[in-house]
């Protein structure tokens, strides 16, 4: 199996998938979307899958220096989309595809039922 890892490089979360995904021999190419940008319909397609809301880390210090009437602003897929364009770094991550399945975060559970 071959799966795609979206995220940033120096993610604690991100490094602890990647370090899943070694250890069992998975296969995987990364995008590194705060280097690289995402697409909006990449976004898109995943809002389809998991919704706006959980895409937005809300918990992370990107979303925390936004400005309050910016985060107020974010109320439909449109709005967050596009702020997840502007500031790639609040996409909750990582998100992984692979094999028509699409996983968000680490959860070392669902990852061994996924994958």
């Amino acid at each position: 199996m071959m799966v795609k890892v979206y995220g940033i490089k120096n993610c604690s979360t991100v490094k602890k998938a990647i370090d899943w995904l070694t250890e069992r021999g998975i296969d995987y190419t990364f995008h590194d979307y705060k280097k690289s940008g995402i697409s909006k319909d990449k976004i898109d397609e995943w809002q389809k899958v998991f919704g706006w809301e959980p895409l937005i880390n809300k918990r992370g210090t990107t979303w925390r220096k936004l400005d309050s009437e910016v985060q107020v602003a974010i109320i439909d897929p449109s709005s967050a989309s596009k702020l997840m364009q502007e500031h790639t770094s609040l996409i909750k991550r990582p998100i992984i595809e692979g094999d028509g399945k699409y996983l968000l975060g680490f959860n070392e559970e669902e990852y061994d039922k996924n994958l």
